[in-house]
């Protein structure tokens, strides 16, 4: 059953195309992914299912569970149950990363606030009582964002490079997170150029210079990853090679 159809979506910003009569369906329960070079339109994508400022002004249609969302505004869409994880978390000077957590809980309790830490792999008596600001690493701020989140229970999550700004220990820890999500009911999509991201996900998309180009499941768009991408006028295209993409 798809949870997130989106019909004929057209983005124009400064009179530029981003995203270029997107047609995909979002099954509900799995974990999606959709890949492509820098540049490819891929955050743009994202930042428009959830209705950012800027991204508002489109051609098409959004449906959410049945409903079309396309004239709703972030708040409204965060109510439905989609939420956002940024590439770059934001900071929030002078609020402690317990109430951050908290903010859009389910649950208001310490004992979620150390749950969902736990579960990024942050110890939570190092960081409830910490500001969520500049004192933080970025990889740090990514973890907490990723807790919030996992304290929402959202139906739909769009986590946007997931692995950036995450050494090698911690990456397991968000892809332990993953699967919380999945086996407590969230959608998730994975917007990522990276092939480890990838390998976690069930479905993807192509997509490239705006457009969806291709389908499947991660081992059919992996191959992406190995120069064998579907032939583009993307600046990014890898060098043909006797004929060979």
């Amino acid at each position: 059953m798809g949870i997130l159809e989106i019909k004929d979506l057209s983005l124009d910003i400064d009179g530029t195309r981003i995203l270029d009569n997107i047609n995909i369906d979002v099954w509900e329960g799995y974990v999606h992914a959709i890949v492509g070079p820098n540049g490819a339109g891929k955050s743009s994508l994202a930042n428009t299912i959830m209705g950012l400022e800027g991204y508002r002004d489109v051609e098409g249609d959004i449906i959410f569970e049945g409903e079309s969302i396309v004239d709703l505004g972030i708040d409204e869409r965060g109510e439905r149950g989609i939420t956002l994880g940024w590439q770059e978390p934001a900071r929030f000077e002078g609020l402690s990363v317990a109430k951050f957590i908290k903010a859009a809980a389910k649950e208001d309790s310490d004992e979620m606030v150390r749950n969902c830490l736990e579960k990024v792999g942050m110890e939570p008596e190092r960081y409830m009582n910490r500001s969520v600001d500049t004192s933080l690493s970025g990889g740090e701020r990514k973890k907490i964002e990723l807790a919030s989140i996992l304290a929402m229970d959202p139906d739909l999550v769009l986590l946007d490079e997931p692995d950036s700004g995450i050494d090698v220990e911690s990456l397991e820890k968000i892809f332990d997170a993953l699967k919380y999500l999945k086996e407590n009911g969230s959608t998730v999509i994975l917007i990522t150029h990276s092939a480890e991201v990838l390998k976690h996900a069930e479905h993807a998309f192509l997509m490239c210079c705006g457009r969806i180009l291709d389908k499947g499941t991660e081992e059919e768009i992996d191959s992406y990853f190995e120069n064998q991408c579907i032939p583009c006028d993307h600046k990014n295209r890898p060098e043909v090679d006797d004929g060979v993409i």
